[in-house]
């Protein structure tokens, strides 16, 4: 696991595209959340697609054409120094074959940010253009339009990066230890169901792991990690740090799951680091060396997640 190249961060009167590669996006949060990025006087340009619905499939925005046209148009504009993700849902994995990955490298790096489905691209930016991408808010997320503390921490890592290098954990270790590594992670469903794919991480090998999830069930966390487990995709990891787990079931019902199907690894895990689909969810870099240590709860940055 080796790291990978940092975009710039933002300078204010940086020109940001919205573009939606999963699902709808409601415009009264849409428009909630471009208030939010001119307020950090950052110009917010909308993909022409952003608010379309496909005609059949109403949990997609639009057609999976369009939607990588949107993609792939905001991360060739030269004058488009971030891509943000309106939301999550479902349908990157539709879409991602469509890109021209060979035109979006010439493009040089951008800044790159989006969770939850988004974590299909996540692994392709990394496999494909060796990219570091920031997991974190959707632009359009209710999670991201309500949350000041999911906005400022956003903002500064998208500003002033070196401000926000560690993550300290609300719980408690599941297992013990202090390891280093480059991170990388995001939604386990997606994880777990873009093996075997072109874009897909070959393993965590190496890496510190972040994992989280929303709505599914105890036995469903489970089987999925389960499926990372038996398929080798787990071998060698360094650590693993974990999110936030909205709606899969009571904590304490979910916890149990999670030490047994983690902790016979011989590798730290820390859970409840605030980032995912939980309330006033963090940012996370995904390429970036950095330390866990589950003693003091916490996910230490080496280095800034922008340059």
């Amino acid at each position: 696991m080796r790291e990978l190249t940092r975009p710039r961060r933002l300078a204010p009167g940086a020109r940001v595209a919205v573009v939606a590669p999963s699902g709808p996006v409601p415009e009264e949060r849409l428009q909630a959340g471009l208030d939010v990025l001119r307020g950090w006087d950052l110009d917010p340009v909308v993909a022409p697609h952003v608010l379309d619905r496909h005609g059949e499939f109403g949990y997609l925005a639009g057609r999976d054409a369009d939607r990588a046209a949107d993609f792939q148009n905001a991360w060739c504009d030269p004058s488009v120094a971030a891509v943000l993700c309106a939301r999550g849902g479902y349908g990157a994995q539709r879409m991602v074959d469509l890109l021209d990955w060979d035109a979006m490298r010439a493009a040089g790096p951008k800044v790159f940010v989006g969770f939850s489905d988004i974590t299909v691209l996540h692994q392709a930016l990394a496999t494909r253009l060796d990219l570091v991408s920031l997991y974190g808010p959707a632009a359009a997320g209710v999670d991201f339009v309500k949350s000041a503390r999911a906005q400022e921490h956003l903002r500064s890592t998208l500003f002033a990066p070196e401000t926000v290098l560690t993550l300290a954990s609300a719980g408690t270790a599941l297992a013990p230890g202090r390891a280093r590594g480059v991170t990388l992670g995001g939604c386990l469903s997606l994880l777990a169901t873009d093996l075997g794919t072109p874009f897909a991480r070959p393993g965590a090998r190496g890496g510190l792991l972040l994992l989280e999830d929303v709505g599914e069930r105890p036995y469903r966390v489970d089987r999925l990690l389960t499926q990372l487990v038996r398929s080798g995709w787990l071998d060698g990891v360094a650590g693993i740090g974990l999110g936030s787990w909205r709606d899969c079931g009571p904590y304490e019902e979910l916890r149990p799951v999670l030490a047994d199907r983690l902790g016979g690894l011989g590798v730290p895990v820390v859970e409840e680091l605030g980032f995912g689909h939980g309330d006033d969810a963090v940012t996370v870099p995904f390429g970036v060396p950095a330390e866990l240590d589950a003693e003091s709860g916490s996910l230490t940055l080496a280095v800034p997640a922008l340059r």
